[in-house]
């Protein structure tokens, strides 16, 4: 039976709970309210998930460690950056098994995602090539000739409309079956196409710390250890670190836990109730003693001030809000973020 939909989320929080076949904690840094439209087709052999964003940030992907996944930026304006790497339009990423990576996009931003087992890829590699394909030891970039990642693309497409216009269409037996058979042919014809890069061992070393990066902050999001002692947990010296996060993330690994500690203090004045849970209470259980500092660096990066965040709370269950405001990359506005204590 073929599962689809579509949906749009305004709270990051409820982002890693609706994306099929991932897990996902995002980093926002721009002002203006988060929002993200998913839609999904769940074949019986092809997953199909098609992701729009509208703010600047930084996501820590992980996707299913037992499928193969191809990834793809879709008619972006501005460059996403996978793993360190700047993508290409016409290029596509195909994924190791197990693969954790991060994603990084300086305004909205819109891509797309297929997935299937090794099992039918090898399968189907076979019959349509005779081609052993599989998952690459390191992540792959392909640069697919155009007139095959214009055909997968447009079926990527089609089949995302369906979802979210025809989802009747979509049950019918015949017309999954016929879509899927279309696409696998599309997509294996593209993962013939020649890696115009691959990991270095290098790149796939940092990949991996930047990923203990991440555990190590998800491990302690309701303390705050001095940056030694996450150098220490992460296993690599401050200097190591530093490379990796201005290659990953263009910032520092400070400003990182900061911007990150900023945003998980955003989502819990989002879900508190005013009228028995106060800013300083919600900085403090992030690691913010001091609450002028905290306002401060809190308005510079989401434009507005905490105390509005928490009275605005009930926005975040009323999906038709919006608010359209500037963004501004990543990069720049961590230039405005002022420097907290340093026990902060």
């Amino acid at each position: 039976m073929v599962d689809c939909g579509t949906t749009t989320i305004t709270d990051p929080e409820e982002y890693r709970a609706r994306l099929p076949c991932t897990s996902i904690s995002l980093v926002l840094g721009g002002r203006g309210e988060f929002k993200a439209r998913i839609t999904w087709v769940n074949l019986r052999r092809l997953g199909i998930i098609r992701i729009e964003e509208k703010v600047p940030r930084v996501a820590f992907l992980a996707p299913s460690p037992g499928s193969i996944f191809v990834t793809f930026p879709i008619r972006t304006q501005l460059p996403l950056v996978w793993g360190g790497v700047e993508i290409q339009p016409r290029e596509m990423v195909l994924h190791s098994l197990g693969d954790r990576f991060h994603q990084r996009s300086a305004g909205p931003c819109r891509w797309g995602m297929i997935s299937l087992s090794p099992k039918y890829l090898a399968v189907y590699g076979r019959a349509l090539t005779h081609l052993e394909l599989k998952a690459p030891r390191a992540t792959a970039f392909l640069r697919p000739a155009s007139p095959f990642r214009t055909n997968l693309l447009r079926l990527h497409a089609h089949a995302c409309r369906l979802a979210e216009t025809k989802p009747d269409t979509l049950a019918q037996k015949e017309v999954a079956h016929a879509l899927e058979q279309d696409v696998l042919n599309a997509l294996v014809s593209c993962l013939t196409a020649p890696v115009v890069r691959r990991d270095s061992g290098g790149r796939q070393r940092r990949a991996e710390i930047m990923a203990r990066f991440e555990d190590v902050l998800a491990k302690h999001c309701y303390q705050h250890p001095p940056m030694r002692e996450v150098y220490e947990a992460v296993g690599v010296s401050e200097r190591v670190l530093r490379i990796c996060c201005a290659q990953f993330l263009r910032l520092s690994p400070l400003n990182y836990k900061r911007l990150r500690r900023l945003n998980l203090a955003r989502s819990a004045l989002r879900r508190a109730e005013p009228a028995t849970v106060t800013v300083a209470e919600v900085a403090r259980q992030y690691g913010f003693t001091e609450l002028g500092r905290f306002a401060v660096a809190y308005r510079a990066v989401f434009g507005e001030t905490p105390s509005s965040t928490l009275r605005s709370e009930l926005n975040i269950r009323d999906p038709a809000f919006e608010r359209s405001k500037r963004t501004m990359p990543l990069q720049k506005k961590i230039q405005r973020l002022p420097n907290l204590h340093s026990g902060q």
